[in-house]
């Protein structure tokens, strides 16, 4: 009888590790489903509008095109410069959020009088919503109640106090600041967490071998910060390539179009010419683009590691 017991258990000990194992999964399925319900759903419906005729003020649309959507925005101007502005909107707000939050965390890194209240200030623009960051930013930006104008005049950066947000030639600039200004918060804080975390015996002993203040900025903190750095930039490009808030604010993508990024472009089809199905398929190419450089991201991030 020992025996057959014996058998018996060892037959049923596989089930009961698939059980053991399986147990915590149904623990999170409800949440999980739950979750995959709430965005796949929506994301696999708002995909399907870019093979469709999708306009609201035509009440016998809805009919499937196929790829129609995609032939136009292959020769859609309009949809090429917003991309062009997506690059120089992307690359110039990510590239001075983060030189900018990095010189400020390493500030924030040190003790000195009155750091809390620095860093207060420091994180004060990142409480303030978008919506009201583009008005506060548009009023400075106008010569008529900002004083932006008449101080880049008096410094011979302008010729005359004047408007740059309706100059199709440097209007992209004016959200960009605002946008550098918003976003400052978010890498320092990120930045300043990752410095403080790092031991500081290792800049000691550098100290006492002789490295200077750059060798060891170079040799420790950098390496330390990579993961950090490597994360929080990929994050933020995404963010501010989707990120068109301050631009239909303060310029609502003009002067003809030249303060357009894909974006925006998305919200104009779909909310102001009511055509969701084309906003869709430019969604559609927005999305590709950026899985596309996440995937990037993320190897090259593994391959470094892996040296």
């Amino acid at each position: 009888m020992p025996l057959y017991e014996d058998a018996a258990d060892q037959q049923r000990a596989p089930l009961r590790r698939f059980r053991a194992g399986l147990e915590p999964y149904l623990y999170i399925a409800p949440s999980v489903i739950l979750i995959a319900t709430i965005m796949l759903v929506p994301l696999i419906i708002g995909l399907s509008y870019a093979f469709r005729d999708m306009q609201l003020i035509n009440p016998f649309s809805g009919g499937f095109v196929g790829l129609e959507h995609f032939r136009n925005l292959w020769m859609d101007a309009a949809f090429w410069l917003a991309m062009k502005n997506t690059l120089v909107w992307t690359l110039a707000s990510v590239a001075l959020q983060f030189s900018l939050g990095l010189v400020l965390a390493l500030l924030l890194n040190n003790p000195f009088p009155g750091r809390g209240i620095v860093q207060a200030l420091v994180f004060l623009p990142w409480a303030v919503p978008t919506f009201l960051s583009g008005l506060n930013w548009a009023w400075l930006f106008n010569p008529v109640v900002g004083p932006l104008p008449h101080w880049m005049a008096a410094l011979g950066i302008l010729p005359a106090p004047e408007n740059i947000l309706s100059d199709p030639n440097v209007a992209i600039w004016g959200p960009i600041i605002a946008n550098v200004w918003w976003g400052i918060p978010f890498f320092a804080i990120t930045l300043l967490a990752a410095l403080q975390s790092i031991p500081q015996d290792i800049y000691e002993a550098a100290a006492i071998d002789g490295a200077g203040s750059w060798r060891r900025f170079i040799d420790i903190t950098l390496p330390f910060l990579a993961p950090t750095i490597a994360i929080t930039v990929m994050l933020r490009t995404v963010w501010i390539a989707n990120f068109a808030d301050l631009i239909i604010v303060m310029t609502n993508g003009g002067p003809a179009d030249q303060t357009q990024i894909v974006s925006s472009y998305i919200f104009t089809q779909a909310f102001r010419r009511l055509d969701f199905g084309y906003a869709s398929a430019i969604a559609m190419v927005l999305l590709v683009l950026l899985m596309a450089y996440s995937f990037a991201i993320i190897l090259m991030r593994q391959s470094l590691l892996r040296r």
